[in-house]
């Protein structure tokens, strides 16, 4: 008997685009034929002649969107340009809640392949960056952004590693700008009215890749000294930092985050001596209005960081008084062992995840072990704390509260004038203990001595959600998003943007806000418990019941009886209209 053959699957190596619109289900419920026949009419005139021309084939249509293949990355990404500038014309006229946006995603990978599909981890991951891009918008994987550098007329944003869903290693993405558009949009941000600059990360020329952490801790070191003057305008570490392992256009820089002034700089630290390189730069002309050089033994690093920083102000305000630059440069501790951990803490405690937030922690708790005065190595441990909390990582509810608290009384106590400690001891003090006006009174200080502190802006914001003072709220969410307007955590400001509506009675506002914060962070759970209570407020029950099945499969134990330990608002009003939004949608008592 003959024996039958194994089936050969075939692969090959392909370019994948999937796409989708932006806020479908919502244009659908509103109106639906003429929804339909929108779409149908920008595939004709608009997708399909595009994807023709570059050499592209659809695979399958999924309802409100498609897959389609490419023999190669530059095809993909010209098609993608091609067809989202063709339908920004179509619907240029349309109303802004009525337009029909896609949302595409790029990627290179090995596919398997059959007459009506394609399967493989490479179609995955384009699947899943479509969800990261902005409506109208082009995401890219590294894969295909390395194939297209060079070879299109385009602007790429380094975006950073995403962790996308049932992707088990994070993705490094970049957004697409026709250049264009990008001219079309500058300048972004207006110049505030005060000198204002944005502080770039260091490269680090130590001969030891590990020491990365230490040239971002004197980049921090620099913005927090600067950020001290009231007079300056200081955007804030996090969006600088996106910028980092990137080669940028200072311009371009200057026009993304609406600055006057960016400082780059490198450090070389070899054995116990230390060199810190830095220049001043008119971000619209490009020159150069000053550069320095600055070496020292190690023990001296905090000297050697305020002379960087007193040469900037100066070079920027010649007519500062020499003293007022001397009161800025406050130090957290003498105590290096101590503040090298703490650097490290911060290191870990921006990758959002348990095992970076663990690790944080311990780091800050090693620098409070060697140094008890050390004000914002409390403040930072009971963030850490908090987060736990917040987003469903303690396994001991009762100790691990108690600690924060404690941690949190520290910070404050010690922090007088420390804006770290005193916002973050502050928030947790809300959060966790509930003592909201202790909270105020720690975090407006806080905000009083550093009023370009952006993460202390944005905990201020939600303090105000769970005051129940909405419209204040939206006041610090707004400056914080201006201090930080490319913040990796923008979703956060964007989540209580979201519940300052709904308490304001927004629902539609709020519900566009927490879309948009699911799109940046989709495990994001208080941001997922807000879609669900607007949009059930809304009369988007479909929607609402979609959100409290995701809210279910995030935290499992989500119940009418323990919602008030995960969003601590303050008036009994705030949290029944809240638990009422959230029952409708299928909340279990």
């Amino acid at each position: 008997m003959e024996q039958e053959r194994p089936v050969r699957v075939e692969r090959r190596l392909s370019a994948i685009l999937a796409a989708d619109v932006a806020g479908y289900s919502r244009l659908m419920h509103s109106d639906e034929e003429p929804t339909h026949a929108k779409l149908t009419s920008l595939l004709m005139d608009a997708v399909n002649p595009a994807i023709s021309e570059h050499r592209g084939r659809i695979v399958k249509n999924t309802g409100d969107g498609f897959l389609a293949e490419f023999p190669s990355a530059v095809d993909a990404v010209r098609a993608a340009m091609r067809f989202q500038t063709r339908v920004h014309e179509l619907t240029a006229g349309d109303a802004e809640d009525r337009r029909i946006a896609f949302r595409v995603g790029i990627n290179i990978g090995d596919v398997i392949v059959e007459p009506q599909d394609i399967f493989g981890d490479g179609v995955n991951i384009a699947a899943r960056l479509e969800g990261v891009a902005e409506p109208g918008g082009i995401c890219i994987s590294a894969s295909a952004y390395d194939q297209v550098l060079g070879k299109i007329a385009a602007e790429f944003i380094d975006v950073g590693d995403q962790h996308l869903k049932n992707i088990a290693r994070p993705i490094r993405a970049f957004k697409v700008m026709d250049r264009a558009a990008a001219a079309r949009q500058t300048p972004t941000l207006a110049l505030p009215e005060k000198p204002s600059i944005a502080v770039l990360p260091f490269q680090n020329l130590s001969a030891e890749p590990e020491q990365e952490y230490f040239a971002d801790g004197v980049v921090e070191d620099i913005t927090m000294a600067l950020s001290r003057f009231p007079w300056l305008f200081v955007i804030a570490r996090n969006s600088s930092f996106t910028y980092k392992g990137r080669a940028v256009d200072v311009k371009q820089v200057g026009r993304e985050l609406g600055v006057r002034y960016v400082l780059e700089g490198s450090v070389r630290k070899a054995g116990s001596r230390i060199r810190i390189a830095g220049q001043l730069i008119d971000a619209g002309t490009g020159a150069h209005l000053w550069a320095d050089r600055f070496e020292g033994a190690l023990q001296d690093m905090f000297e050697l960081q305020d002379d960087v920083t007193s040469s900037v102000v100066g070079a920027i305000a010649p007519k500062l008084q020499y003293a007022e630059i001397k009161r800025a440069n406050r130090k957290p501790t003498e105590n290096l062992d101590a503040y090298d951990y703490y650097l490290r803490g911060l290191a870990r405690a921006g990758r959002w995840t348990i095992g970076g937030n663990s690790e944080a922690l311990q780091l800050f708790c090693k620098a409070i072990e060697l140094d008890r005065g050390l004000a914002c190595a409390y403040g930072m441990a009971a963030w850490c704390y908090m987060q736990r909390k917040a987003r469903g990582w303690m396994t001991d509810h009762v100790q691990e509260s108690a600690e924060a608290i404690r941690l949190a009384r520290k910070a404050v106590h010690l922090g007088g004038d420390d804006p770290v400690a005193l916002c973050m001891g502050g928030y947790v003090l809300a959060f966790v203990a509930h003592e909201f006006d202790d909270a105020v009174a720690f975090m407006d200080r806080g905000l009083a001595v550093n009023p370009n502190l952006a993460q202390g802006w944005a905990l201020s914001s939600w303090l105000r959600v769970w005051r129940g003072e909405p419209d204040l709220a939206l006041d610090h969410v707004t400056q914080a998003m201006r201090l930080s307007p490319v913040d990796p955590s923008l979703y956060a400001m964007q989540g209580a943007a979201a519940y300052a509506h709904f308490l304001a009675g927004r629902y539609e506002a709020a519900s566009s806000y927490a879309e948009k914060a699911m799109r940046a962070n989709p495990n994001f759970s208080l941001t997922i418990y807000i879609f669900t209570a607007s949009t059930a407020l809304a009369g988007q029950l479909e929607q609402a019941q979609r959100g409290m099945g995701r809210a279910l499969e995030c935290n499992p134990d989500l119940s009418a009886s323990n919602l008030k330990d995960l969003t601590p608002f303050r008036r009994a009003e705030d949290l029944a209209t809240f638990t009422g939004a959230l029952r409708k949608a299928g909340l279990p008592d």
